[in-house]
């Protein structure tokens, strides 16, 4: 047999090598819309976007609407599509159960504060996930514990609800001053280059 009929016969047998790459996004649970950046992202894969959107929609509508779901999709040769959706980012579950919406502004600002229960349920709503899949839940711990601390959240192990309530108020005037600040910096420095 030739060169030339090895190759063809290798040619055959080898599976076609996949160079596509995965689309990898955040979609509000229930709120995917052809619009952009979705549609466009869509586009440039040649996935049906009207169906895809109707597709996401209804595996989510079971979730509270606008809850940022971070998914794969794989795109084959025929134009259809793999949609993988994950759990969502351990930052939101953190923020809600802090009862916060913005993380730590400056370097070693407490944001927030959780129990070890919310710590420990956290986690395991986040082993569910493929990527978690052969992680122990104590690694997943460990990996919540860490994100918690770049977004400022304490964890503690009792909060008393009514201590907890007034340090969030306190918070919340300190996020409005720092907005007054950074608004005032913003309109000096429009000032100074009129």
């Amino acid at each position: 047999m030739s060169k030339a009929g090895k190759m063809k016969t290798l040619k055959k047998v080898m599976e076609k090598v996949d160079h596509s790459s995965k689309l990898r996004t955040n979609i509000p649970a229930g709120m995917a819309k052809p619009s952009p950046p979705l549609g466009p992202m869509l586009g440039q894969r040649n996935i049906n976007i009207p169906n895809f959107c109707k597709d996401f929609n209804e595996r989510t509508q079971d979730i509270k609407e606008g809850v940022p779901l971070p998914c794969r999709v794989k795109v084959n040769s025929d134009r259809s599509y793999n949609l993988v959706i994950h759990k969502p980012p351990v930052t939101y579950f953190l923020k809600q159960a802090a009862g916060i919406q913005i993380g730590k502004m400056e370097k070693g600002d407490i944001a927030g504060k959780i129990t070890l229960k919310h710590l420990y349920e956290i986690a395991k709503i986040k082993s569910e996930d493929p990527p978690l899949a052969l992680m122990s839940l104590e690694q997943i711990c460990g990996m919540v514990i860490g994100i918690a601390r770049t977004c400022g959240i304490e964890i503690v192990r009792e909060l008393d609800p009514k201590e907890y309530e007034e340090f969030l108020q306190e918070r919340e005037l300190k996020i409005i001053e720092r907005r007054k600040e950074r608004q005032l910096a913003k309109e000096s420095k429009l000032l100074r280059t009129a």
